[in-house]
């Protein structure tokens, strides 16, 4: 089953994100404005941009759950895609993020990895 998949129909719904290519060169992105929101990394992860400030307050949720992983100093958390639970994980990660993404981060930064763009080295 890929739950990416699943978990890109279901945020595609949302009225306020709209779908493009990730920044990172990951193929799906969903954003809202000028802002990328989240996009998804192969058939079972998600990156979300949290931003530092919204990943500062919620830290200690963040650390109890198996699904998400942190990156130091980062405003983005990949969330693995394993069963439905961390489907709706996402989901309610996402409506944070949109609301986080109301106050830009003071020096912004990329997802926890990087895709070559296609037709480069």
């Amino acid at each position: 089953m890929n739950t990416a998949r699943h978990a890109s129909e279901r945020l595609m719904s949302w009225p306020s994100l709209i779908p493009g290519r990730a920044h990172c060169g990951a193929e799906l992105g969903l954003g809202s404005g000028t802002q990328e929101i989240v996009h998804f990394h192969g058939e079972h992860e998600a990156d979300v941009h949290l931003t530092r400030a919204m990943v500062a307050k919620l830290r200690p949720a963040l650390l109890g759950s198996s699904a998400v992983r942190l990156r130091a100093g980062s405003g983005w958390v990949t969330v693995r895609l394993d069963m439905g639970s961390d489907i709706d994980l996402l989901a309610t990660l996402v409506s944070a993020a949109l609301q986080a993404n109301g106050v830009p981060d003071v020096a912004p930064d990329g997802c926890t990895r990087t895709l070559p763009v296609p037709g480069t080295r």
